[in-house]
């Protein structure tokens, strides 16, 4: 039925009286325990007892140090493609109980698959009569289902959001018991690899690891509150749904108040107030909240942020319900083949997120841990960062939201190696719903700008399922933008492709790819590759290049989650004679990768109308046989080899850049190279001055060429000019070094030169 709503624009702000806050009781601490593996507990009313043991929530049973001995037969979530560890014979000792180490991926301290049951007794104050009462679980792993008091009251099924049940028919003042059971087992098949639920990353975890809470509220009270900024108006339009299971009439008062609060600008939009008459239906409410011509944008160079808090009352004034939510203004959109923040050009310099938190295995709902993994991609020059398969929790938005971090969100499925899309199943709803669930939770976070339904799928209908899904977010929510999945299909209905094309060494390329089968040089890009479409192209999972493992972070796994792999490699090493290599080994393979990160990312800010790239990843992925890929170690710390700084002299907002033909040259020949620049920063570059210089391995300047540019615009493959300088006074086998410096910021890039003479005097003797 029809809303009838009013609005009166306040010049000053209005009292609605005394604010009676939401009313919250904790449920952190003991909680009675009991795992349940033969899954009997349902049919045996486990509900209805006392259990026997006990867990501190939040947490996981590992944490707790409850679960199963892991085993050589330990039935684990995902693929172990190579099955070596459990036929060849100098893996035998580590299969011997008491010294059960694994070389696939780490190994969980405690190991358990299964359902398992938490309860816990619980006063409802007297206040809280006539009262809603919320159950409010984070980070439940997997479904939970929820008794109150001997009877059911449901089951919830999400892998990203807060699993929430109405109590209310359920409680009786005073004493109550709530048994949660949770299942951990393979609830959807979203596929085993899913980094949402699988070993090779987070481990396949039991327990609940977020908020545990109960909430008092009104009979009626705010169920969402979502807010689509308009920058070009200067309007924000709030859509909110109000949670009214009585059905009855209502009749009401809305105020709404904003305020940035992160910014040096402080502004505040004039509050207002809308009277609503519900005549009990579920359509939501809807207006528009001026912001004003002077509302601060966000982006990442300014994350501008607002808090809005909307108070709902009765007709007489008296508060039901108040709520806070934090959002930016900013428009993300796809512009030709950029993205476009706020109408300007942006590049993402992106990292995948795995799922790996070896201390706790399972992803922490604490601001402080996002701050610091967060801090540490942007000192690396990164502002991008994609969630393989699965959503992060509130905390990571939070953060990002600070920080200024454009995040690729997904629904929580590989839909791949025996799992497929787009055929009707289970999975197909369960997508369906959780991106529903996801947008209502975190749409209103300006970090959220890119949505996919999770990585490369399978399934000969995958195609039509996956538009029909970008169809239905399309028309519901346009605050992002959407691609059919990572990896894989691309097809035009995408509003970007995110493919795994554009890179330097294809899948399979082995010694035939660009940097294998030709000598060193820098003059490729990705322009054919992307050539072919005509919306932005961003590359899937490039790099994966490999290092050596450092053995002195061993020490570091003090949690649930201990390298075993690291252990069987370190003792291989020991027993063929080279153990005290092990750090030369890191060194020099950990050098090697940073020069192929340098050319992957250089080749990337050399493609003219590239969107960008995401890395596999800036830290190690310990799964799929432990593949040590990041020049940072899964703790987000360095490993010795490369610095943030000479990290960003390539991967940052701007970035010298030199094309050349070659970098190995004799002493007849001339060095040649044209000068580029990549730039996207706020604003355009003016009255530049670039200096090119040639030091030799002495740090002696041998040459320098100063190159002037009038306007540096935000953009990519922008020429500055070129360098030239003959080698003929080079006598002896010598490495140079080309430095491109922009004068008076920190911005420079350099690159190495080999020059040999052409013939050479042999020495006596």
């Amino acid at each position: 039925m029809k809303k009838l709503i009013y609005l009166w624009l306040l010049l000053t702000a209005c009292t609605l009286g005394a604010q009676d806050k939401l009313q919250r009781l904790n449920l952190d601490g003991e909680w009675k325990f009991q795992t349940d593996s033969l899954d009997v507990g349902i049919t045996e009313q486990w509900y209805q007892k006392d259990l026997e043991g006990t867990v501190i929530l939040p947490g996981s049973m590992a944490e707790n140090g409850l679960g199963d001995e892991v085993t050589i037969s330990t039935r684990w979530t995902g693929s172990i493609v190579d099955q070596s560890y459990f036929t060849e014979e100098r893996y035998e000792k580590y299969r011997q109980p008491g010294n059960i180490k694994i070389p696939f991926w780490l190994k969980p301290v405690k190991y358990y698959a299964g359902p398992a049951w938490y309860q816990k007794e619980v006063i409802i104050p007297d206040p809280w009569t006539g009262k809603r009462v919320i159950l409010h679980l984070e980070r439940c792993h997997w479904e939970s289902r929820v008794y109150v008091n001997n009877q059911e009251v449901g089951s919830r099924n999400s892998l990203a959001v807060p699993h929430e049940y109405d109590l209310t028919p359920h409680l009786k003042p005073g004493k109550n018991t709530i048994s949660v059971r949770m299942d951990n087992r393979m609830i959807v098949p979203v596929g085993e690899n899913s980094h949402s639920v699988s070993d090779h990353t987070q481990s396949n975890w039991n327990g609940i690891t977020g908020q545990l809470y109960l909430e008092a509220r009104h009979m009626v009270s705010l169920k969402s509150i979502q807010i689509y900024p308009d920058i070009h108006s200067g309007m924000a339009r709030v859509v909110m749904q109000l949670d009214q299971p009585s059905g009855n009439d209502f009749l009401g008062q809305v105020y709404i108040e904003a305020e940035s609060f992160n910014s040096e600008k402080v502004h505040k939009p004039a509050p207002f107030m809308a009277y609503i008459e519900n005549h009990g239906d579920q359509t939501p409410i809807e207006f528009q909240f001026p912001m004003g011509e002077d509302a601060l944008l966000w982006d990442e160079f300014s994350p501008a942020l607002y808090n809005m808090e909307v108070t709902l009352s009765d007709a007489e004034g008296t508060l039901l319900d108040q709520r806070s939510e934090v959002f930016g203004m900013r428009k993300f959109a796809a512009e030709g083949t950029r993205f476009q923040v706020n109408g300007n050009p942006i590049f993402l310099r992106g990292t995948l997120e795995c799922c790996i938190f070896p201390l706790t295995g399972y992803p922490p709902s604490e601001d402080s841990y996002w701050e610091h993994l967060m801090n540490r991609c942007k000192e690396h020059g990164l502002n991008h960062i994609r969630f393989h398969s699965w959503c992060p929790p509130k905390a990571a938005f939070n953060v990002a939201d600070r920080l200024g971090i454009y995040l690729q969100v997904e629904c929580g499925s590989w839909a791949n190696q025996g799992s497929t899309i787009g055929d009707g199943g289970p999975l197909d709803r369960f997508i369906i719903n959780e991106a529903d669930r996801i947008i209502d939770a975190y749409g209103n976070h300006p970090s959220f700008c890119m949505m996919a339904y999770g990585n490369e799928p399978a399934g000969s209908n995958m195609n039509a399922y996956l538009i029909q899904l970008m169809d239905s977010w399309r028309s519901k929510d346009r605050r992002r933008v959407y691609t059919a999945g990572a990896g894989w299909p691309i097809i035009p209905e995408s509003d970007y492709h995110n493919g795994p094309q554009p890179r330097i060494q294809q899948w399979g390329a082995e010694l035939n790819s660009i940097i294998n089968a030709k000598p060193p040089q820098t003059r490729y890009d990705f322009e054919e590759i992307i050539s072919p479409y005509n919306i932005p192209f961003v590359s899937h999972e490039i790099g994966q290049w490999c290092v050596y493992p450092d053995f002195k972070e061993i020490e570091k796994y003090t949690g649930v989650l201990k390298a075993t792999n690291f252990e069987i490699f370190q003792e291989t090493l020991v027993e063929n004679h080279m153990g005290d290599q092990s750090e030369d080994f890191l060194m020099a393979s950990g050098k090697l990768q940073a020069l192929c990160y340098k050319a992957e990312i250089e080749a990337a800010l050399r493609t003219p109308g590239f969107a960008g790239f995401q890395l596999l990843q800036l830290h190690d992925f310990p799964g799929q046989g432990t593949a040590l890929v990041g020049v940072l170690d899964p703790f987000f710390n360095s490993k010795g080899y490369i610095t943030p700084e000479q990290f960003r002299q390539f991967c940052e907002k701007t970035v010298p850049l030199a094309r050349m033909d070659k970098q190995v040259f004799e002493n007849h020949e001339t060095f040649r190279a044209n000068i580029e620049i990549s730039h996207f920063s706020s604003q355009p570059l003016r009255n530049a001055t670039v200096r090119c210089q040639i030091h030799n391995s002495t740090g002696e300047l041998l040459h320098e060429t100063k190159l002037e540019k009038e306007e540096i615009p935000v953009d990519n493959a922008i020429p500055l000019g070129s360098i030239e300088y003959s080698l003929q006074d080079i006598t002896s086998a010598e490495k140079l070094t080309l430095t491109v410096m922009l004068e008076g910021t920190p911005y420079l890039n350099s690159w190495d030169l080999w020059v040999y003479p052409v013939t050479t005097d042999p020495q006596p003797g």
